[in-house]
């Protein structure tokens, strides 16, 4: 598979994110701060990553939460996935809360979100006074069952 070129400016003094494997999906994000931070139970806080990109058209950069500190800690990303525009030029910035019952530290470089490239189409809205049928029809949430 061909990597997408993406510019990008890293204030940090930490490295360009990285996969962590051949098979990861997304990049690791770091905590740009000078000093730790602790969220309080249910406390939120914009954490910067110090990297600024420029994507190209037609492209989409998703912060979604780790796994590991989601499970270890409890702390999750709020607005997930948060969608960078192509057009964004401003720090990336990762909205995290603490849902453990604990109050929980996050230290300068720590590993803090994970950041996934997505190709994005344009909708050309087309009205109609009826839609298709289908066998769900108008079914909403939790209408296809519990298994």
């Amino acid at each position: 598979m061909t990597p997408v070129a993406v510019r990008v400016r890293n204030l940090s003094p930490f490295p360009l994110p990285q996969y962590a494997t051949e098979g990861s999906a997304g990049t690791d994000l770091r905590a740009h701060l000078d000093a730790p931070v602790t969220l309080q139970p249910l406390q939120r806080s914009l954490v910067p990553t110090g990297l600024f990109i420029e994507l190209p058209a037609g492209f989409e950069a998703q912060v979604r939460p780790r796994s590991g500190l989601a499970l270890r800690q409890g702390i999750t990303c709020l607005n997930s996935p948060g969608t960078i525009d192509s057009d964004y030029r401003g720090e990336i910035k990762v909205l995290l809360i603490n849902l453990d019952a604990a109050p929980q530290v996050i230290a300068p470089g720590e590993r803090i979100a994970q950041l996934v490239l997505q190709r994005t189409e344009r909708i050309e809205w087309v009205p109609v006074t009826e839609l298709a049928g289908s066998t769900r029809q108008e079914g909403g949430f939790g209408s296809t069952g519990k298994e």
